[in-house]
């Protein structure tokens, strides 16, 4: 397989960006962009602080998606599915919380059974790519048709259609959102622009579709991922994540009414025992608080879509 060319330095050549005339790099910036703030003055009953917790259930897709086979990094992803999502769905019951997982289409045929579940305890089952493909790697016909698969596939597993979607590793092409909003989903969540929720614009104009915006920081998988054949390795303590996570939600409530705090984690990741004590935890803190409303991600966006009067998407 070719290589890429590389510099005097060793570094990967890179397209020469600074020859690019000003109507290419506005065009390219421009394509998607943050619109209005849809951060509300308060949350449902009048509470400070919503709570969006998040599960990407890969499992066995973190894989599956580069072509693997090996039994060995298969199991690692099988134990979200066999130990993780239920020690997850156990510890939110136990705190009567609703959360959102983000299932690709091929683990909701894997495992149909845990996505019926979590619909039936009261959670979001949203979409999360077909085998956890990479968007910008793919031409637009075959981006759409697995974003649409994974939807009716999801549907008909769990009997709900999904309203929002997830990129897979927020891989978010030129073309994702076009795709998004032909199917009239009313939020996304893979973008990073804010801290709070905002609307989406594409080439300008204002699209109707909610972003619920991730950040790396907010996420386990950086801080505890294990690749042995990889530079990936756990390198912060547990206690060091909970830290982290801690102070990112004590900003978001001591900056006022209205803020939001959102955070993605991996059954296979955050489902191990030293793990589950991160987030119990961090649940026990977030609810020493006044005024925390717990949502779904599906509940967030259509909270701040009423209270903005947003324009149907599509």
């Amino acid at each position: 397989m070719a290589t890429k060319p590389k510099t005097a330095s060793g570094l990967p050549d890179q397209p020469e960006a600074w020859r690019w005339p000003e109507e290419k790099w506005r065009k390219i910036v421009g394509k998607v962009r943050a619109g209005r703030s849809l951060r509300p003055k308060a949350w449902p009953g009048g509470a400070r602080t919503a709570v969006a917790l998040s599960f990407d259930s890969d499992h066995e897709t973190q894989t599956l998606r580069w072509g693997h086979d090996s039994p060995g990094r298969l199991s690692a992803g099988e134990y979200g599915a066999r130990v993780g999502v239920p020690r997850i769905r156990k510890l939110l019951a136990q705190y009567d919380i609703k959360a959102t997982f983000f299932v690709p289409g091929v683990i909701a045929l894997l495992y149909p059974d845990e996505q019926r579940a979590n619909v039936a305890e009261g959670h979001e089952v949203a979409i999360h790519s077909w085998i956890h493909e990479l968007n910008s790697t793919l031409p637009p016909k075959d981006e759409r048709e697995l974003q649409m698969r994974a939807a009716d596939t999801l549907e008909k597993v769990t009997g709900e259609r999904p309203v929002g979607i997830r990129t897979p590793s927020w891989d978010f092409s030129a073309h994702t959102l076009a795709i998004t909003r032909e199917m009239g989903l009313i939020y996304d969540s893979s973008l990073m622009a804010d801290d709070d929720p905002y609307e989406l614009l594409e080439d300008g104009e204002a699209t109707g579709v909610v972003e619920l915006p991730v950040e790396w920081i907010r996420d386990d998988a950086p801080y505890l991922t294990m690749d042995r054949f990889g530079s990936a390795r756990p390198y912060t303590s547990p206690a060091g994540v909970l830290e982290v996570f801690r102070r990112e939600f004590d900003y978001a409530y001591a900056s006022g009414p209205g803020g939001l705090y959102l955070l993605t984690m991996h059954p296979h990741v955050i489902g191990h025992a030293s793990r589950m004590q991160i987030l119990e935890e961090l649940i026990r803190h977030i609810r020493s608080h006044a005024g925390i409303w717990f949502a779904t991600h599906a509940d967030v966006a259509r909270y701040v879509r009423a209270e903005a009067r947003l324009k149907a998407p599509g």
